[in-house]
């Protein structure tokens, strides 16, 4: 068995459809098509892998899939979404990082982007004195964005294949039990958009360093989530370095979770991977460059080839 096929479902994706499902997929495009004259479907736009994604999401029940789409599109109206991109700007940014370390760092073993958040090094109470709730919201949709334009294209394009997913280490180390009852607010939150907005783009999601008390959290957060998300949550304790290996290369994954890589200034401000090699157009773009100067991100943009 390949090693993408053993660590990646591609059964419900384009290139991997039954007749039935095939079949299905047409008929959802017709049914928006058709939907308030196409308001919230445009075929030039929206691509099959995307449409897939909301049918998994959904088991391929057309009725429950197409409630699902297009109640995304309204939000992203609302929420802004489409331009994020453009009108966000976090000047906060590296206060945040500091009170609650998130990133980016290299490709998994089948070129999926590995992403990186260290819960356990929250500091909750100052994080909202440089930020609010609201503000880390549209900064998490913002970097929902960024993988979506910049991030998946570059790997994809560097892969040979589709990609649309990302590997999760979530790394508990340190974390006090009074922690995830302050939390919980935030964690759902997130949650919900990740699962309501940008559905199926979970590869594989490794827990790390969880304590023994845990369990009981867990109890808390998995009727949050789907099954087919929970079945691709690995909860790990401090013995997790083998199994970070079975999808991360060694010298990919960084030092302080027992790999080989070591970027100058720190793998937490490095954005390492085929998004910063100039594949794709736009990332990291002036608008960013200006924004990194002016907020002291400058290590972000280290690896551009000018």
């Amino acid at each position: 068995m390949s090693m993408a096929k053993s660590m990646e479902n591609l059964s419900g994706r384009s290139g991997h459809l039954t007749a039935e499902q095939s079949a299905t997929l047409e008929q959802l495009k017709s049914i928006l098509v058709a939907e308030e004259g196409g308001k919230y479907y445009n075929q030039d736009l929206h691509s099959d892998h995307q449409l897939l994604r909301f049918l998994r999401a959904r088991k391929f029940d057309i009725p429950a899939s197409k409630k699902m789409w297009i109640d995304c599109q309204i939000w992203r109206k609302e929420f802004g979404a489409d331009d994020i991109l453009e009108t966000f700007e976090f000047p906060e940014y590296m206060q945040a990082m500091k009170f609650y370390p998130r990133f980016y760092h290299q490709t998994d073993k089948i070129g999926r982007p590995v992403y990186i958040e260290s819960l356990g090094a929250l500091d909750l109470q100052k994080l909202m004195s440089s930020t609010t709730e609201e503000r880390m919201q549209r900064n998490h949709v913002h970097e929902y964005e960024r993988l979506i334009r910049y991030r998946l294209a570059a790997c994809a394009l560097k892969a040979g294949r589709h990609l649309e997913q990302s590997l999760v280490i979530l790394d508990l180390k340190g974390i006090a039990l009074s922690t995830f009852s302050s939390v919980y607010g935030i964690v759902k939150s997130v949650t919900a958009i990740a699962q309501d907005y940008y559905p199926e783009m979970l590869g594989k999601m490794f827990v790390i360093n969880a304590p023994m008390l845990f369990t009981g959290v867990w109890s808390l957060v998995k009727p949050l989530l789907d099954e087919a998300t929970v079945n691709k949550i690995n909860i790990l304790g401090s013995n997790y370095t083998d199994k970070l290996f079975e999808c991360v290369d060694a010298d990919k994954l960084p030092a302080f979770f027992g790999g080989k890589c070591k970027c100058a200034g720190g793998c937490e401000n490095s954005d390492i991977g085929p998004w910063c090699d100039g594949s794709v157009e736009g990332y990291p773009n002036e608008k960013f460059e200006r924004q990194a100067i002016k907020y002291g991100a400058l290590d972000v943009y280290r690896h551009v080839k000018k």
